[in-house]
């Protein structure tokens, strides 16, 4: 049995995590002790076993020198386990790993592929800004070997080069480019990762790199026709790894490019009609291929195509694939609206899923459908689904069908029952600036007054633990409650409601409209002086003012308490109070007369509500 071996059947025999610890403290210590010998043989064995006590999250640190010790070795077997403990205990803020960039530096000009492999891994890995500025003419060189094994992982490596050292890229730029005429399916996938990162870090190389669209594209027309390689084939489809590179290159080739974009049409469309659906592998390439083309300047019939596809997506089993599918069309609705309406009833149908993250991305995209001409079945849809949507959905769903409601309402009388049903649904749930915002819409529908008021109240018995919809119904019975006292509405049946039954229902909230109900104003003062001494100054100050509303002013009372004047719409997207600065704009100064003070005179007996002596 091999000591490695022994140690690891000895810390999992460890019945607790203190006898855990006793077996690596002593065997830390043993390789410490052996570390600090001159000649030992066995030091691979001892950092192998060192890593594995790392890997088990104890500290290891004492070993960074000996891993710097044994990648300078002329052993492979020790410059292996080296470079292994230098990528896992070694980073680029420690000091130490300044000392193995000669070593790399040699290594990656030794005759053996793998010592140069060895070295390429490590500089891959953690290779600091400093050490990637004096190795980067090496790996250029490497680049341009004839060996392809070497050459990939020269290519890997330089992108992390570019990834520290921007400024490195246009070094190489030219042998990236002379790599796209490698047969090496290894060497090609580093080539395109390698472009891949220099255009998208330099405006200047991306436009460089434009000219090898039809090279790219024969590479992509060769994969796609290409029999059957068993060496690259992963459930019939050729070498899909490369070729999902090679579709994300082109989509960052012609983006904002027509003439790149026209080179590109015929193997996108080649690409989408041949590739098989029915595999993950397929399903793979099909979506990058989708995003290439919603991405660049394709033609019409190609967006379409590109639509279709995710609308088979939609129909997949794999959840996941539903969800990446919902997030495409999500992102191109806006310029492809009338394409992602044809499958309107396949995203509703998402809405049914059991997994919330399906649910919520179905959620948007079907928000993002309502428009004015499917307005009134997309919300028979969506007020369905508040209904039954899980608690952490409602606020988005509703805050999302007030929106849609705002701005496609066929009618006002519409517009108010869809935002009363939400209420009476998820009153708990919406917005601060529903409110104000349903207030308003109320107020200015003059004609629907009565209808409001008297649904409103029936609400309001029925379940008083929304709390918008109290607010709401409080505002409008306080205001309109002599509509609602009449029992007079053509626009919904007909009920007598008595003043006692508002009252029992509306106990403290009756003040504004105290001056029209005069036969129980005896009940409404007892109601509002319990608050005079409230804890909560706001209702404190509010039952001050209307007990002294009560014993004095009487002159004044019924102007005081006149019903709210018309509220001014905002423009759509704003709450009340957000326009207010461009309101104040459009507000023309008043003319005056010369000689006319610009403030009337302040009268003797102002009233002031909070009467301290009342």
């Amino acid at each position: 049995m091999s000591p490695g071996t022994a140690m690891i059947r000895a810390i999992r025999s460890a019945r607790t995590q203190c006898e855990e610890r006793g077996v690596i403290q002593r065997e830390c210590a043993a390789i410490r002790a052996q570390f600090r010998q001159a000649d030992n043989g066995g030091r691979s064995h001892n950092l192998a076993k060192l890593l594995y006590v790392h890997m088990l999250g104890y500290p290891a640190h004492f070993g960074q020198m000996e891993c710097v010790r044994m990648i300078a070795s002329p052993r492979y077997s020790e410059k292996r386990v080296g470079y292994l403990g230098a990528m896992m205990l070694l980073d680029e803020k420690q000091d130490a790993s300044l000392l193995i960039t000669n070593s790399i530096k040699n290594d990656l000009s030794h005759s053996n592929q793998y010592v140069q492999s060895l070295a390429l891994c490590t500089l891959a890995c953690m290779g600091s800004a400093e050490m990637c500025r004096d190795l980067a003419p090496e790996i250029d060189r490497l680049l341009r070997a004839s060996n392809s094994y070497i050459k990939k992982k020269a290519a890997l490596c330089a992108v992390h080069i570019v990834r520290k050292v921007h400024d490195l890229g246009e070094l190489f730029a030219p042998a990236a480019r002379s790599l796209l005429a490698e047969k090496n399916h290894g060497v090609l996938h580093g080539a395109v990762v390698l472009i891949i990162e220099l255009c998208e870090r330099n405006p200047e190389t991306l436009e460089r790199f434009r000219k090898t669209v039809p090279d790219l594209v024969q590479i992509m027309k060769g994969l796609v026709l290409s029999g059957y390689s068993p060496e690259h084939d992963v459930a019939g489809i050729s070498d899909p790894f490369l070729q999902v590179r090679i579709l994300r290159l082109l989509r960052i080739l012609g983006h904002n490019n027509e003439g790149a974009s026209d080179a590109m049409n015929d193997l996108l469309a080649q690409v989408a009609t041949n590739t098989d659906s029915t595999k993950t592998v397929g399903n793979a390439v099909l979506y990058e291929t989708v995003l290439t083309v919603l991405d660049i300047k394709s033609e019409s019939g190609l967006r379409v195509l590109a639509v279709n596809i995710l609308g088979r997506f939609l129909l997949n089993n794999d959840r996941n694939i539903r969800y990446i599918a919902m997030t495409s069309l999500q992102k191109i609705v806006g310029t492809d609206h009338n394409a992602v309406q044809r499958h309107r009833g396949t995203i509703v149908d998402c809405l049914k899923d059991q997994d919330a993250s399906v649910k919520r991305r179905a959620l948007e995209l079907s928000l993002a459908l309502v428009s004015a001409s499917n307005v009134r079945s997309m919300m028979k849809e969506l007020l369905l689904f508040l209904s039954s949507c899980p608690a952490e959905l409602k606020a988005h769903a509703a805050s999302g069908i007030f929106n849609a409601a705002e701005r496609y309402a066929p009618s006002q009388r519409w517009h108010i029952d869809t935002i009363l049903h939400v209420l009476t649904t998820a009153g708990g749930d919406v917005r601060d600036e529903t409110v104000p915002n349903l207030i308003q819409l109320i107020t200015n529908a003059s004609e629907l007054h009565c209808y409001t008021v008297h649904k409103l109240y029936r609400a309001l018995l029925t379940d008083i633990s929304q709390q918008s919809l109290v607010q709401v119904a409080c505002w409008c019975i306080g205001e309109y409650g002599d509509l609602l006292l009449r029992g007079e509405c053509q626009e919904t049946e007909a009920v007598q409601v008595h003043a006692d039954d508002v009252l029992d229902a509306l106990e403290t909230v009756l003040q504004s409209h105290i001056t029209r109900i005069t036969d129980n104003v005896d009940r409404i003062r007892s109601i509002v002086s319990i608050y005079g001494s409230c804890i909560d100054v706001e209702l404190q100050q509010r039952a001050v003012e209307y007990n002294a509303l009560f014993k004095k002013y009487d002159h004044m009372r019924a102007a005081v308490l006149e019903r709210m004047p018309v509220i001014e719409k905002n423009s759509p997207g704003h709450t009340n109070g957000e326009s207010a600065g461009e309101a104040i704009k459009d507000i023309q100064p008043a003319k005056i007369k010369q000689g006319e003070p610009l403030l009337p005179p302040q009268p003797a007996n102002q009233v002031h509500y909070i009467d301290t002596d009342a």
